[in-house]
């Protein structure tokens, strides 16, 4: 072709974008815009003057405590910034200033039992009646976006709850949302977050009427009798299990009506011999009819989970070349360190994927699957397996700990079944890829992935044998320990030690959060009043009490084997085992299917001080890509710094410190020709300081 006429098609091709992103100088939803890039057109910030950058305003949510988190992607409509706090409330700021519109606290007596993650909220109009969708533990509330109260012919009262609906018994389902819906016209399509453990509550898609509130279609990602997939599970599986949950959020092709959902594991995350079969739709990109429920393909990533290998974040639609033509691609990051092209409408690969035979599981009752897929192309941003050459040296006392530790895993990779000596997982459960998710810039095909590069360790533990009087004691180590340790210990801050919880808390509040959980946590009224009293008590004063009779052994939910904890595979000083980078930031040409740079993400100050820079840490929270060349990211977790990249290079333009972790997706916007960028401010993953803060930069007036 021409090399004249070439230009003017791309020149062509790079107007018409422009023109239909202009809306892009706002941040509508979660993500940005419809198709979840990420991307905004601003470039009043940009390469020349992003030195200048200043904070603009900060407001303080007074919100924080011991270990809470704030991973909210603030949406900016109209001149109002609407975001959550880490106590859970409900916000709307002037987005010009930082000052308080409203605010929203659904539960204002409530104690805290500990953090509630929540990553933004969802905006509908319809005429002069504008809301924001907001979940609150298991309801969902509409409330009028101009005062904050609840919207009163939505569901009962302005909520919804959201047990209701799926089959269950409502009075047995834990079930929340930490990711906001998306909105298809007048629909609210929701995905959720349940229980990893058992029991636990299906994971089913759902579309809600945005106006009353009515559930209007439901996926089944847990398949019934006459249902696709049925025969990837055992025959009344759908009666019992759960997960295949949609925790991460979901993006929606508003022009053609699809909705592409990735799901997580099937609970029990990490020993499955009550669930023998692929388990579709669990570890799932599923491409559903937004306005029907109707599924249009799949693509299923892992089969039969036992590795925790959720897809961690929402996937992104964009357009790639090929052949010399544009195509509609959907891309889909995963915690193994990989990304998944496919086209959007058939889901055929856009990279060829091969399938890796795996190593049959020695753990009695287990039956994996024989083969699994990755991807040829792109290569993979995170290592894929631990060797013992890649264990830390940073003092011969923690390179020769990290040894012995090592000599007793098994670490072969990706797929390594776990076992009861230890399997290494790499990387870990957190990923890889996480949550943030992914930001694409469609001028240049660039596609932006920050990754965590720490090691965890799985380990197999077998259950106390059910009994048929047990006492508390049995009663947690088989319910309870997988997260809390036998030894009440836990993993904090992510599962909570239970050791002196008498000093916390009362006794009917114990029974209460055991009998209907919170969070990540399950609900346990399946158990009854006896069996819960005599856990209460266990955990309160460390005496063994019998209970009344307990789950029988026969029970799909009484497996055999439990994990012993969530363990980071680190040093005594609590840096990881293994050689940096412990954490990474990559930029992935999607048209080419290669890795263009990929550069150490983040450090730890006192080593830093010490002269170890640049170690790279590990990262929670997504970038922002704009059209002033730049790619704004906070997410690392120990330094407390928000940076801006040369989204071309790598290249560290600017950063500043915020009062605590940003681990959280950022989002630019502007208002009366000023632009700015906003994240929140609010820490607490593994043993980072806690914070509660919006912090909002712009240029210099």
């Amino acid at each position: 072709m021409n090399p004249l006429r070439l230009k003017i098609i791309l020149i062509a091709l790079a107007s018409a974008f422009v023109l239909a992103s202009d809306d892009y100088r706002e941040w509508r939803m979660f993500g940005g815009d419809p198709d979840n890039t990420h991307y905004s057109t601003l470039s009043q910030i940009n390469r020349r003057n992003v030195q200048r950058l200043e904070v603009a305003w900060v407001h303080d949510t007074h919100d924080a405590f011991p270990n809470s988190e704030m991973q909210c992607n603030p949406i900016i409509i109209d001149g109002v910034l609407f975001a959550t706090t880490p106590k859970l409330r409900a916000i709307a700021l002037d987005a010009a200033t930082g000052k308080e519109i409203w605010s929203f606290n659904a539960d204002p007596a409530r104690r805290n039992f500990g953090k509630m993650r929540n990553r933004g909220v969802t905006y509908w109009a319809e005429g002069d009646d504008k809301r924001i969708f907001f979940v609150y533990r298991h309801f969902l509330y509409a409330l009028d976006a101009r005062t904050g109260k609840p919207v009163e012919g939505f569901g009962e009262g302005g909520r919804v709850d959201m047990r209701e609906g799926l089959g269950r018994d409502p009075r047995e389902v834990t079930i929340t949302a930490s990711s906001p819906g998306v909105v298809y016209k007048d629909l609210l399509l929701m995905g959720s977050l349940v229980s990893e453990a058992l029991p636990s509550a299906p994971g089913h898609i759902r579309a809600f009427d945005a106006r009353t509130g009515r559930q209007r279609w439901i996926f089944r990602t847990i398949p019934a009798p006459g249902e696709f997939g049925y025969d990837t599970w055992p025959p009344d599986a759908h009666e019992y299990t759960g997960g295949a949950n949609n925790w991460s959020g979901l993006t929606v092709d508003q022009r053609r009506g699809l909705a592409f959902v990735p799901t997580g594991s099937a609970a029990f995350d990490f020993y499955g011999a009550n669930r023998r079969g692929d388990n579709l739709f669990a570890n799932t990109l599923l491409c559903l009819d937004a306005a029907t429920g109707r599924r249009i393909w799949h693509y299923q990533f892992v089969r039969h989970d036992v590795w925790d290998r959720d897809l961690p974040a929402a996937p992104a639609l964009v357009t790639v070349r090929r052949g010399g033509r544009n195509v509609d691609a959907v891309a889909q990051i995963t915690k193994s360190g990989h990304v998944f092209v496919f086209e959007r409408t058939t889901g055929k690969p856009l990279f060829p994927i091969r399938e890796h035979a795996v190593p049959a599981s020695d753990v009695d009752g287990e039956l994996l699957a024989k083969t699994q897929p990755l991807p040829v192309l792109p290569p993979p941003f995170s290592r894929q397996r631990l060797t013992e050459e890649m264990l830390t040296t940073r003092t011969p006392e923690a390179a020769r700990a990290a040894r012995e530790t090592f000599s007793k895993l098994r670490s072969k990779g990706q797929f390594e079944p776990p076992s009861r000596e230890g399997t290494i997982i790499f990387p870990g459960f957190d990923g890889g890829a996480e949550w943030g998710g992914a930001a694409f810039d469609p001028p240049s095909g660039l596609f932006y992935v920050n990754a965590n590069e720490m090691a965890w360790i799985l380990r197999l533990v077998p259950r106390p044998a059910a009994k048929e009087r047990p006492g508390g004691r049995s009663l947690y180590e088989e319910n309870c320990a997988g997260c809390h340790k036998t030894d009440l210990s836990g993993s904090p801050p992510e599962f909570p030690a239970l050791t002196r919880l008498a000093d916390r808390f009362e006794r009917s509040e114990v029974q209460t959060l055991i009998r209907a959980g919170e969070g990540r946590m399950p609900g346990f009224s399946s158990l009854g009043n006896d069996a819960i009293r005599a856990i209460t008590h266990y955990v309160l004063t460390g005496q063994d009490v019998e209970a009344g009779a307990g789950p029988v052994g026969a029970s799909p939910l009484a497996l055999k084997y439990g994990i012993d904890g969530y363990n980071r595979f680190v040093d005594s000083e609590g840096y990881p085992a293994i050689a940096p980078p412990w954490g990474t930031l990559n930029a992935i040409d999607l048209n080419r299917g290669r890795i263009v740079w990929s550069i150490p993400f983040g450090e730890y100050p006192a080593l830093a001080a010490q002269g170890m820079k640049d170690t790279g840490s590990e990262n929670y929270g997504g970038a922002v890509v704009t059209a002033g060349g730049l790619l704004f990211i906070g997410a690392t977790n120990y330094d407390r710094k928000f940076r801006a990249f040369d989204k071309t290079t790598g290249k560290l333009l600017w950063e500043s410190m915020l009062p605590a972790a940003g681990n959280a997706t950022p989002a630019t916007y502007e208002i009366n020709g000023r632009q700015y960028v906003v994240i929140a401010a609010g820490g607490g993953k593994w043993g980072a300081a806690s914070g509660g803060a919006y912090v909002a930069f712009s240029l210099p007036k």
